[in-house]
């Protein structure tokens, strides 16, 4: 069992949800985000703007900005995992800065409250 994340563009939601359907994934947790990559942005600018210099934090300007995002969550089979991780790559990849992560985590166990089910029998 593994948990599956994925950090995509917001305007990709609709289309991410309708294609982790089709694979046969229709349980997972979506939540807002706010995040930003390493790229476009220069490290020693970035570290003078935490320490308060403002010369360096108008140097950010934009790059220094937290963009909205999603954070998808889903909890499937081992066997799933590919299909998983296709769809949501085959889906998001544009080529373009701000594509998305997709980590993947293995799991020791899940329980369902309602029955006291352990497993892949939780998540199925």
């Amino acid at each position: 069992m593994k948990e599956v994340i994925a950090v995509v563009r917001i305007n990709m939601m609709n289309q991410t949800k309708q294609a982790l359907t089709d694979c046969g994934v229709d349980a997972f947790f979506a939540h807002e985000a706010q995040g930003r990559g390493m790229g476009f942005v220069n490290p020693q600018i970035l570290e003078g703007a935490e320490q308060g210099y403002e010369e360096a934090a108008s140097l950010l300007g934009e790059k220094g900005k937290l963009y909205p995002k999603r954070l998808l969550t889903a909890v499937v089979e081992d066997s799933m995992v590919s299909c998983v991780v296709d769809t949501i790559i085959n889906t998001n990849q544009t080529g373009m800065p701000g594509d998305g992560k997709v980590f993947v985590v293995p799991l020791a166990d899940a329980v369902r409250l309602r029955t006291g089910e352990t497993g892949d029998k939780s998540i199925a």
